[in-house]
């Protein structure tokens, strides 16, 4: 027996909170998904290195210049002025025409700068300045022909920074 009237009509689905409850919430599980995996294919992974045997068993050369750069007593003093970028290399070897100064990010391997610096007195070479993104950096200072290597950690806001060989970064 129906006992309804025509007073008691229910309102419309739509019209009710309910359904609107129960469908955002997996709605909105599946718009943050899209948003997530948006950003996944935006943003590289810096981090994972698809060749990361290879640069395993090129570990023993990178250490072999570093021990060469010791070995050489070499020290750089780098100094910033606007976007003027000066290095001043001392040591017991023959100072080359010119070096390499890679910017490398801590965490995205697409920041990482590569400058080359060409020297304009004994000992002195001068570039210009890369753009940078504000935070830490490692420094790596190598000749050319990379016989040795100079690394430190550098924050953008220093104006001058003091590498030695032997100094962890």
């Amino acid at each position: 027996m129906n006992t309804r009237t025509i007073d008691q009509e229910s309102a419309h689905w739509y019209q009710e909170p309910w359904p609107w409850i129960l469908l955002g919430l997996p709605g909105s599980v599946v718009i943050a998904g899209i948003v997530t995996l948006v950003i996944a294919i935006k943003n590289e992974d810096g981090l994972v290195a698809e060749d990361y045997y290879k640069q395993g068993l090129a570990i023993n050369q990178v250490i072999a210049r570093e021990t060469n750069a010791e070995r050489l007593g070499l020290t750089a003093q780098m100094l910033v002025s606007g976007e003027k970028l000066r290095i001043n290399l001392a040591g017991e070897t023959t100072m080359p025409e010119s070096i390499v100064i890679r910017f490398i990010h801590p965490t995205r391997a697409g920041q990482d700068r590569e400058i080359a610096v060409s020297q304009f007195a004994p000992g002195w070479y001068q570039g210009s300045m890369p753009e940078l993104v504000a935070g830490r950096w490692r420094l790596l200072v190598e000749d050319a022909d990379a016989t040795w290597r100079l690394k430190a950690t550098w924050m953008t806001d220093q104006q001058s920074l003091a590498i030695s060989a032997g100094r962890r970064p």
